[in-house]
């Protein structure tokens, strides 16, 4: 390490943050607006000794705990960083606004409304992001930023310009744990969660993401010490968080705890005290999510927060009561549909499962590159696992619920409990009642034209509140709801049809007495989506040559890449069946639209019985090739 770094980390080591000749004018004395400096780790749980994890190095984020408020119940919206981040940029639910709920994706944003640094900009901030964007729509980075990409820093601002500058560390990113990653904690220390095998390679993906959490944390430390060596820490409120949830088997891209909990640090200095949501040291166990984040910088800058966002502000002038309940979702993730809902206190979790019919554990090609995934699918297929393990690999109940304050792991599901029962009445209540209020997209099969914040709330389009009714219908599977769900297979709305299909498809063989319903379906419905679902059906119940014919046809690279993938996916869960289609899916594996291809590749694979789970699927090579190398998930 050269003796500038030694200097800084000694620097900030000492306690003295503020003492150190600017390099830099500061911010006026008197001025009314803070700088905020957001300091975010990529893809990580809470592995962090002010947490209470013992095997944590994290002295930087524990000083900042220290010196500020710690958030102990915080939360991601989403299990994945590029809705998670459309909603911190906008203020805006990602289910609010399709196809941001999806995984990579690109939403419109509508014109009238504004993003946080616009606004900041607006007051008369200086923003900067190094470098990160991926916000999953068409909002033009370089129009909202004054300073955008690896070289971005408040250092860049005209003379003392209050700022709010972003800092992204990819250290701790997932393709990080794709290789060992020695260091201080070694695979002998980890204990393990329930739902997980005891595994080499599981523990050595644990062990090294504890020894990235370590790094990112060094370069926490020489962040602040620029600050500090610019004399503008007593005039900055410090932000750090992580963007979703961690990278370990059933964490990123999931709705359990490990999926949606992040962590939050909040320092505030002296002279804005009287902006901070505790005193130096507190622990604040109320839930707040990354909903929450926009509103609250508008109310730190003394701004009036627009009526788009639907997060409230948790600092600052116009903060609020502290809220009840956080919310969680997951939609498409890369090349693989499924359809969660969630809401947490803190303590219980329920989920909701739209897609009970398609497993958890579904195969993501990007995810497997890690040899924890890797390892979990090899013992399912020999069948070593305990029941609790290979629940992963199982369909889904329609309903979970969890007391996490007994059932860390969340393996142990209370649904049925009825002690439990007031808690499920309530979070049943508090999730139907806030998907109403943020008009939640998610039932729009994608790529459907009435996707879009503005499209979707059209009432006579999207009638919310009887698709939410019939898609639950559908995903109890109950055979008594078959001829309500036949007759709906003629409602007036297609996403009434096609939810009427779905849960059709959901019931398996116990279905077949709509079959010549579902055939009309598959021959003749004008939402390509719809018979994609009605064709999975027949083909699972009978005729399958002409249904395998219809996906087939659906997979043409003509039809939109959703469509196409779509299609793809209902050919996996065909098996066998789908063997017809292999020249087809040959085809898909090398088209140029990733998702598409990887899903091609990974059925083609199994048709020909060449996969395993260490079968390499994501094409790395290909995607460092790129003149901008580098995935953002």
């Amino acid at each position: 390490m050269n003796g500038n770094k030694l200097h800084r980390r000694a620097v900030l080591a000492g306690g003295c943050m503020g003492m150190v000749a600017s390099a830099l004018p500061s911010v006026a004395a008197g001025t009314r607006m803070p700088n905020i400096l957001f300091l975010v780790s990529e893809d990580n749980n809470p592995f962090i000794g002010a947490y209470g994890d013992a095997l944590a190095h994290t002295p930087t984020i524990d000083r900042l705990a220290r010196e500020g408020v710690l958030f102990r119940n915080v939360y991601s919206n989403a299990p994945v960083c590029a809705p998670s981040r459309f909603g911190i940029l906008t203020g805006v639910y990602p289910e609010s606004c399709a196809p941001a709920n999806h995984m990579r994706a690109t939403a419109r944003w509508p014109k009238p409304l504004t993003t946080y640094p616009e606004q900041l900009r607006q007051a008369g901030y200086f923003c900067a992001n190094n470098a990160k964007t991926d916000y999953n729509c068409d909002v033009t980075p370089d129009a909202i930023w004054d300073r955008l990409g690896n070289a971005a820093h408040w250092r860049q601002r005209p003379g003392g310009q209050p700022f709010m500058a972003v800092f992204n560390y990819m250290t701790t990113h997932e393709s990080r744990i794709f290789k060992p990653s020695p260091g201080r904690v070694t695979p002998d220390q980890i204990k393990l969660p329930a739902y997980l095998p005891d595994t080499p390679d599981i523990r050595q993906d644990f062990a090294s993401y504890y020894n990235l959490m370590e790094r990112m944390d060094e370069q926490l430390a020489e962040r602040l010490a620029e600050l500090e060596a610019d004399g503008l820490t007593d005039d900055t409120i410090i932000f750090y968080y992580s963007d979703n949830g961690g990278v370990l088997p059933r964490s990123k891209r999931y709705c359990y705890d490990e999926g949606l909990r992040c962590s939050l640090v909040v320092r505030v200095p002296a002279k804005w005290a009287h902006l901070a949501p505790g005193k130096p040291g507190t622990e604040r166990i109320d839930p707040v999510s990354f909903i929450d984040l926009a509103p609250t910088l508008l109310s730190l800058a003394g701004m009036k927060i627009p009526a788009q966002m639907q997060g409230q502000p948790f600092m600052g002038k116009g903060r609020r009561a502290a809220k009840r309940y956080a919310f969680g979702m997951r939609n498409r993730m890369d090349e693989r549909y499924d359809f969660q809902r969630t809401v947490t206190d803190g303590r219980w979790r329920y989920i909701r499962n739209y897609m009970p019919h398609r497993p958890l554990g579904q195969h993501q090609a990007f995810a497997w590159l890690a040899k924890g995934y890797q390892d979990w699918e090899t013992a399912h297929r020999a069948g070593t696992l305990t029941p609790v393990q290979d629940r992963f690999f199982q369909q889904k109940p329609f309903e979970e619920l969890y007391d996490l304050s007994v059932d860390k792991d969340q393996v142990i599901n209370l649904i049925d409990d009825p002690k439990a029962a007031r808690v499920l009445k309530e979070m049943r209540s508090a999730l139907d009642r806030h998907m109403l209020s943020i008009n939640d997209n998610g039932f729009i099969p994608e790529a459907s034209p009435e996707e879009g914040y503005v499209e979707s709330n059209d009432k006579t389009r999207y009638p919310l509140k009887q698709i939410m009714a019939l898609a639950a219908t559908a995903a109890r599977r109950d055979p008594a709801n078959l001829g309500e769900l036949q007759a709906h297979l003629r409602h007036g709305n297609p996403i009434m049809r096609h939810w009427a299909a779905a849960g059709l498809l959901m019931l398996g063989e116990k279905a077949a007495p709509a079959l010549s319903d579902l055939l009309s379906v598959m021959r003749t419905e004008e939402r390509q989506q719809t018979r994609i679902v009605a064709a999975e059906a027949v083909a699972t119940l009978a005729q399958p040559d002409e249904a395998i014919g219809v996906l087939a046809d659906l997979c043409a690279e003509t039809r939109p890449w959703q469509v196409q993938l779509q299609a793809i996916n209902a050919l996996t869960f065909l098996g066998d069946k789908a063997k017809p289609a292999l020249p087809v899916v040959q085809q898909a594996a090398e088209r140029e639209q990733e998702f598409v291809r990887n899903a091609g590749r990974y059925l083609v694979a199994v048709l020909t019985g060449a996969f395993q789970p260490s079968t390499p699927i994501f094409d790395l090579k290909r995607m460092m090739s790129r003149p901008s190398a580098g995935r953002a998930g």
